[in-house]
């Protein structure tokens, strides 16, 4: 009987250690989407209001030609929204210079909406951060560099 009553405690701790564990790497690792190649981009979105819809995010290259242009993508993916932090992650083509671009899709509209004057209606945010005055930033306020291996960018949410 004792040694039932034993066993059935370490299993029920070896259970509880296994539940507490799980949430940490789950919530802590996204899934990298594309083709897996020797650079790997997580893009941390911070300031998320909601769990509501998907946060999307486009990463360009470094073509100012083709930044924030229909068809100038070299990837868009969508993530379920998690607040306040949705962690994203993309297999990149090689080092390289990048720029990211997101937005809170928490409608799944599966497009960015604006509203009168151009005027974002949803949540959205650039690598690096860049200031932004009347209009979107230029290609060269949101590059950052993607050496072998990982890379991570921080991205602050604004919010209309």
């Amino acid at each position: 009987m004792k040694l039932a009553s034993t066993l059935t405690a370490a299993a029920g701790a070896l259970l509880l250690a296994g539940l507490a564990a799980a949430p940490v790497t789950a919530q802590g690792q996204a899934t990298c989407q594309g083709e897996p190649s020797d650079t790997k981009l997580h893009v941390v979105v911070q300031g998320v209001r909601s769990d509501d819809g998907l946060m999307t995010a486009t990463l360009y290259g470094d073509d100012p030609v083709r930044f924030l242009k229909g068809a100038g993508e070299l990837k868009v993916w969508r993530e379920p929204a998690k607040a306040p932090v949705t962690d994203m992650c993309v297999w990149l083509p090689g080092p390289g210079t990048y720029a990211v671009a997101v937005y809170h899709d928490a409608r799944r509209a599966m497009r960015f909406t604006r509203g009168p004057f151009g005027i974002p209606t949803q949540g959205y945010g650039f690598s690096r951060n860049p200031h932004l005055f009347l209009g979107p930033p230029s290609l060269g306020a949101t590059t950052f560099p993607a050496t072998t291996s990982d890379t991570t960018v921080f991205i602050n949410l604004r919010y209309p």
